[in-house]
């Protein structure tokens, strides 16, 4: 299990835009590409990919099931029709997009078919997002111990999660956060900018420093390369004992994206 500790995310981003973003983005160095059905640009990030010239088998692509597509019936051929958007035999990361309870299908069903998918070669890896602890451990009784790669969850100075994270740690699942930045509420965070001051670097460098030194992979986008280029250096950054002790302070369970019908009840 290798999740890469840094790469691009492309939700909400649609068009040329996604185009642009990624080709900026693996010209710059990164080497994983997340996207999903329901953000409708994974074709965009196809033609991306087979523009940028660089080697299917350097990166590493997630995408992630739709509700629409748990049924066992509809998982694969979902997940196939993913593959031709994104012009590759495979994605590296399959993830079971909102555990959405009460939509019809068990979780049981959906993790078998992703299992399956996993078995038939179509990804090399799985996962979920936005699982609570009890539908992880659910998760995980379906598919067998070991099996799950990460849970991608929002996490950011202001949304810790600090029992989920535990908890996923414990068991040997990766954390991914994303939404690192609140959309962009952090940037104005003074305690931020402060530490941001002290070590010469942005407050974005700050937020996904701070991540990436929990233990946590990072997916930021942005339409901007020079904001692509400096949040790579976040990985350089090291915040001290001080810095991470005033970042844990600001938690306020400051959730941006619950969904209803879609969102567990949360730890």
């Amino acid at each position: 299990m290798s999740i890469p500790r840094f790469g691009v995310g492309t939700f909400r981003l649609q068009g040329q835009v996604v185009v642009d973003s990624v080709r900026n983005a693996l010209e710059l160095g990164y080497r994983a590409v997340d996207t999903a059905q329901i953000y409708g640009n994974e074709a965009e990030v196809g033609q991306a990919i087979a523009d940028s010239g660089v080697a299917r088998d350097a990166l590493y692509v997630t995408t992630k099931i739709w509700t629409d597509n748990y049924s066992q019936a509809k998982l694969i051929p979902s997940l196939k029709d993913s593959l031709k958007k994104l012009r590759s035999d495979y994605v590296d990361l399959t993830l079971i997009h909102w555990p959405a309870p009460g939509n019809g299908v068990e979780l049981s069903e959906f993790m078998t078919a992703l299992a399956e998918a996993k078995a038939q070669g179509l990804t090399r890896e799985i996962g979920i997002s936005n699982f609570n602890i009890d539908l992880t451990r659910q998760a995980i009784a379906a598919v067998g111990a070991g099996q799950i790669a990460t849970n991608q969850i929002e996490l950011s100075p202001y949304l810790q999660s600090q029992q989920l994270t535990a908890f996923l740690q414990e068991q040997g699942i990766a954390v991914t956060s994303y939404m690192t930045l609140a959309y962009g509420k952090v940037l104005q965070d003074p305690a931020l900018a402060e530490i941001a001051k002290k070590h010469q670097a942005t407050v974005a460098q700050v937020a996904l420093a701070w991540a990436l030194q929990l233990g946590y992979a990072v997916i930021p986008s942005s339409t901007k390369r020079e904001n692509l280029a400096s949040n790579l250096l976040a990985q350089q950054l090291v915040l001290d004992a001080e810095d991470m002790a005033r970042i844990a302070q600001l938690e306020r369970n400051g959730r941006e994206v619950n969904p209803e019908g879609l969102a567990p009840i949360w730890d």
